[in-house]
């Protein structure tokens, strides 16, 4: 059974997710939070998971408060560690402690439109095609290498928050979808970097479309 600690900051979407779609051989163990009031936390407690609250704004600094955050990650001995609107900037240190088993999803075609307000970017810069990456977490920001992404389409008069809406329901069938490739073993890292999700003989494609009409 691969064990799964899930870190959120909000409502825990993604984690919601992931949760709903009983991935064979997927435990999630635990669901920890740096807010008290994330709404995530209701609904892994009412599923019987494990919550903590590791809050960043009782620490001194970030260090500090990564360190905290491992040793509680630590406690439940997890195979993968998944972030699904984790709202914190990671030190290096950290990141290296989760090496190869730390994932993010990105609200962009990554490498396009890293960090924040992504949607708003997107739409200004007049792109036809918008998504979401799910990547393995590096040191470096939104620059780890890329497992999947979900294409969307950019549609005339598109706002912010209609471009945003469609992108996450896509978040929600890719993230169960990578983290399954995991737990099955069909992840690796190859020697330049890259990654290759192993199918049958073959690397599985690894971009995904809308199965929701998009007009």
């Amino acid at each position: 059974m691969t064990r799964i600690v899930v870190l959120i900051s909000g409502r825990g979407s993604n984690m919601q997710a992931i949760v709903d779609a009983g991935i064979a051989g997927a435990d999630v163990v635990a669901v920890i939070s740096n807010r008290g009031d994330a709404a995530g936390l209701v609904f892994a407690r009412e599923r019987g998971i494990d919550t903590r609250i590791v809050d960043h704004k009782q620490f001194a600094d970030r260090a500090a408060f990564d360190t905290a955050l491992a040793a509680t990650i630590d406690t439940f001995s997890p195979d993968l560690v998944v972030l699904a609107g984790f709202m914190r900037v990671l030190t290096d240190p950290f990141v290296l402690r989760y090496q190869g088993r730390l994932l993010n999803i990105h609200p962009s075609l990554l490498p396009a439109f890293s960090g924040l307000d992504t949607h708003r970017r997107a739409i200004e810069a007049g792109v036809r095609v918008h998504g979401a990456t799910v990547h393995l977490v590096t040191p470096r920001l939104d620059a780890g290498p890329i497992v999947a992404q979900a294409v969307v389409p950019v549609l005339p008069g598109d706002d912010p928050a209609a471009l945003a809406a469609r992108v996450l329901r896509e978040e929600h069938r890719l993230y169960p979808q990578v983290v399954r490739w995991f737990v099955e073993g069909r992840v690796a890292v190859d020697e330049r970097g890259g990654v290759r999700v192993r199918g049958e003989g073959r690397s599985e494609q690894t971009m995904c479309v809308p199965q929701v009409d998009a007009g």
